[in-house]
């Protein structure tokens, strides 16, 4: 990435953190922070375009789709801006600034859309009213308020408060919308088009001056990578759990808000580093100080570009059966064909380049390098369900109370100073190990500062859990989990199961039976499909609301996070090792590409499983059930044929790849 200036005291520095430069430390914070903000969002994006705009599932999965799919697209030329005008530490600085002010216009959502029926024609409001613990949708008809039904066979039944049914609208005749404030949809989709913009300067840059740390040849630079990706997780599990909290018990602003606070603090502590990082992912030698404005308001150009490519992708109409490959390509919406296009034009173009500009080996090294990339868009495609229809069926078919949590809230409405005795030990824990954690390697005086400076935030946080006991938190049965915290079971098992991965894998190195990268790469597909299934198996045993147990969902998580074990480590040092030396950028980018690509294909294969609201509500719980276990039983299936497919051919492909491993 960022060529940094060849006078980086590398040697120099005093100080170090856990074996490593002092300065992996600052790095560690602020990608720690920087995934704080993006995992927290991306947490609730979905529910909070489903419940809080009323869009349909088709228009909430698409976005959400595109979103990601941009935010994986963009770093290709962030990248190359660094490398070539602004440095590493300039466009990091760049990207948190857009990418925390992005998060801050996502709190800006103003009131809720109003939710309306269409029936047979004719506009009627609906109305939310509260029955019996849960939310009920009815319609104002003939002088009498009826309850819409949804019925098993996609019809819709108006009924009386006696249940009694008045009015039967058949499939098709009925058509639920909301009405918004399109003020508050242009603020959604500049604040995402802002992260995206963002995220492209930040992402791929953060990285690189966390290379820049060690020399060539230090043998610490992989375990320094280690280190710094637990902030990744370790930024991703806090939001997350705290994320999904603030937007259900306060509000969606809530919840953005503290995403977009992480931001900030990410930003700040790259912004005032205090000279630590002075001398890593400077300017490159020779570019011009004066073309930074101009690159600047460039990228500022592009926030309306993704606006307008945003827009596009939520008036996109499906193509009416029969049309053929073709009419479907040309109906997509302006970034589908770009995607589509582009990566469908990379792949055999760089092939063919391949064979005329290389010789064999190379030739072949380059055939399997693609391979493995198209498998690893399929991956893709289907682990990211985890932020569209997974968090919808969480929220939709599971049954989200913590059953173990019940003793702890039974002891807090009992022995109330309990509620207060777990909080302080618990925070005065967590206070004491960040002060340690993050005080390694300073001198006296900073350690003092350190655990000052934590000690009263987790007093503030103590004072927050006081104030959410006056509001009523602890006081109910049992704990029920939030829909968009379900997403918190990759980031556990990640962090759980990463250590034990990597003691496996040089374990069976040494033994000389470890699996090769196709091998690893088909348990990978194999996995993830096994995930779907297990979903899918245990929705025999939904209870009479059509809930699934929470423990099939964290099943299909521990599945799915074991699969990203074996894929996601060795994905990019696989395309370094087997790429003609004169286009290994290319092909990076080439692998970047495949990942958007898979992100955008996600959002497509969500919008399958997409399910009638009225008001941000599903109206049938079976039907939703069976829609839902009809799209993971497909995608659950071809998953694991796939990978089947790609295991058969590991052998060849092994050869393929001349010793590459």
């Amino acid at each position: 990435m960022a060529q940094d200036n060849l006078t980086s005291p590398q040697t120099t520095a005093s100080g170090e953190w856990f074996g490593h430069p002092a300065q992996l430390k600052r790095l560690f914070t602020t990608e720690m922070w920087e995934r704080f903000g993006y995992y927290g969002m991306r947490a609730i994006l979905t529910l909070y375009l489903a419940k809080h705009f009323l869009f349909n599932d088709t228009t909430s999965t698409g976005i959400y789709g595109g979103f990601t799919a941009l935010v994986y697209l963009t770093p290709l030329i962030g990248g190359l801006i660094a490398d070539r005008y602004l440095g590493s530490k300039r466009s990091v600085k760049f990207g948190a600034i857009l990418m925390a002010i992005g998060y801050f216009m996502l709190c800006f959502g103003g009131e809720a859309a109003k939710p309306y029926a269409t029936i047979e024609g004719q506009r009627y409001e609906v109305t939310v009213t509260e029955a019996a613990g849960s939310e009920v949708r009815s319609v104002e008809m003939g002088g009498q308020r009826l309850q819409i039904v949804g019925n098993d066979d996609k019809s819709v039944s108006l009924k009386t408060a006696d249940g009694a049914e008045a009015r039967r609208i058949a499939p098709g005749g009925f058509q639920s919308d909301g009405e918004r404030s399109q003020f508050h949809i242009a603020i959604l989709l500049a604040g995402l088009s802002l992260v995206t913009v963002g995220n492209g300067f930040f992402k791929p840059n953060i990285s690189t001056i966390v290379g820049s740390l060690y020399a060539d040849g230090d043998r610490r630079r992989d375990a320094g990578f280690t280190i710094f990706y637990m902030g990744i997780n370790l930024g991703s599990l806090i939001s997350q759990f705290f994320c999904p909290i603030l937007a259900e018990s306060v509000g969606w602003w809530a919840g953005f808000g503290l995403a977009a606070i992480g931001m900030t603090f990410s930003w700040v502590l790259f912004q005032f580093d205090g000279g630590r990082l002075d001398g890593y992912g400077e300017r490159p030698v020779g570019a011009d100080p004066r073309k930074d404005w101009l690159i600047y308001g460039a990228a500022l150009v592009c926030v309306p570009l993704f606006f307008f490519l945003f827009t596009n992708l939520m008036a996109y109409v499906a193509p009416e059966a029969g049309e053929g490959i073709v009419g479907y390509f040309l109906g997509l919406p302006i970034m589908g064909k770009l995607m589509f296009g582009t990566f469908l034009l990379a792949v055999p173009g760089i092939l063919i380049w391949a064979l005329a500009a290389g010789n064999r080996v190379e030739f072949q090294m380059m055939v399997a390098a693609m391979v493995l990339i198209v498998f690893n868009t399929v991956f893709w495609t289907l682990f990211e369900q985890a932020g569209s229809s997974l968090t919808l069926f969480a929220e939709r078919n599971t049954q989200l109370e913590i059953g173990w949590t019940r003793p702890l809230f039974a002891m807090f409405r009992d022995t109330p100073a309990s509620y207060y005795l777990f909080f302080a030990v618990l925070l005065g824990g967590l206070g004491w190990a960040l002060a340690w954690f993050f005080g390694n390697g300073e001198d006296p005086a900073t350690k003092r500062r350190m655990t000052l400076g934590f000690g009263v935030v987790m007093l503030a946080g103590f004072f927050g859990m006081v104030y959410a006991r006056s509001q009523g938190f602890g006081s109910e049965d049992v704990y029920v989990m939030p829909a968009g915290q379900t997403q918190i079971f990759n980031a556990l098992f990640i962090v759980t199961l990463a250590p034990i991965f990597s003691a496996m894998w040089n374990g069976m190195a040494r033994k000389g039976i470890e699996p090769s990268i196709p091998v690893k790469f088909a348990i990978a597909l194999m996995g993830v499909g096994a995930g779907f299934l297990l979903l899918v198996w245990g929705a025999q045993f939904a209870d009479a609301q059509f809930k699934v147990g929470l423990v099939w969902l964290a099943g299909l998580y521990l599945i799915h996070s074991m699969a990203e074990l074996c894929i996601s480590p060795v994905g990019l040092s696989m395309i370094t090792k087997l790429s003609m030396a004169r286009i290994v950028g290319m092909m990076m980018g080439v692998w970047f590409l495949s990942i958007a690509v898979a992100q955008y294909v996600a959002g497509m294969v969500a919008q399958v499983a997409s399910v009638e609201t009225v008001g941000g509500q599903v109206t049938n719980l079976k039907v939703s059930l069976d829609t839902y276990v009809g799209v993971f039983t497909t995608i659950g299936w071809i998953s694991v044929g796939i990978g089947a497919v790609l295991l058969v051919i590991a052998l060849p492909l092994k050869k393929l790849m001349h010793g590459v491993s």
